[in-house]
């Protein structure tokens, strides 16, 4: 089974081609310029591995949380591959990519993935590594650092730009180690897709969506006026 994976859920975005025995994988750090990046990085992974579009099976991407914009990139772009091909897609969360990144570095079976949303506030999700892969413990959730509790004792893993963006964050936790340098990426994303099309969980094209967790990112005029913070 070929896919392709996508996102831009951080300032990182990334591309992986799959059949899941080699992965041909980019990622750079491109910012706002994500989405002109993105398609010339979906034609190098094709490229490289010998296969066309209309060759693949499916088209995964990072669902978020993250960046507003970033996952409403690659989710668009996602969906306009995916509807153009006639392919399914799988959406993937990324702090589970996170968790499946760390499992990939560093073995952890018990990961606190942990990204920076922004707004002095983080995006959390514990995950538990099963023998039919990854089992969500709790979350994801959007909170302040200082609000942060274990969902058990653990030991866990942390990992994600969050223990990088309050480094404060693992000493008060208690975890085993912690990888501030993980982030979500296509190469982990396709691996948690591929199990997910083979067993024909892809969704039609038309049902791509991103998840946000946190629902508000704005204040209103009156808000800012009466000095009220995000």
């Amino acid at each position: 089974m070929r896919i392709v994976a996508v996102d831009s859920s951080t300032d990182w975005l990334s591309v992986c081609a799959s059949d899941g025995h080699s992965a041909i994988a980019f990622r750079e750090r491109a910012g706002i310029t994500s989405s002109e990046r993105m398609l010339p990085l979906v034609r190098q992974a094709l490229d490289e591995a010998g296969w066309t579009l209309a060759a693949l099976d499916g088209i995964a991407y990072g669902a978020g949380p993250g960046s507003f914009t970033g996952i409403r990139i690659a989710c668009g772009v996602a969906q306009g591959l995916a509807l153009g091909a006639d392919l399914p897609v799988v959406g993937v969360p990324t702090l589970l990519a996170v968790a499946q990144a760390c499992l990939r570095a560093h073995g952890a079976q018990r990961v606190l993935a942990c990204l920076d949303a922004r707004m002095r506030e983080i995006y959390v999700a514990w995950y538990l590594r099963e023998s039919d892969g990854w089992r969500l413990a709790s979350g994801p959730l959007v909170c302040k650092p200082g609000d942060l509790q274990l969902s058990d004792p653990g030991p866990w893993y942390g990992a994600g730009d969050g223990f990088a963006a309050f480094p404060q964050l693992a000493a008060g936790l208690g975890l085993s180690a912690v990888d501030p340098a993980i982030v979500p990426d296509a190469q982990s994303i396709a691996e948690i897709a591929l199990p997910r099309f083979i067993a024909g969980e892809g969704l039609p094209a038309a049902q791509a969506q991103p998840v946000y967790v946190r629902d508000r990112v704005a204040l209103t005029t009156v808000e800012r006026a009466a000095g009220v913070h995000l």
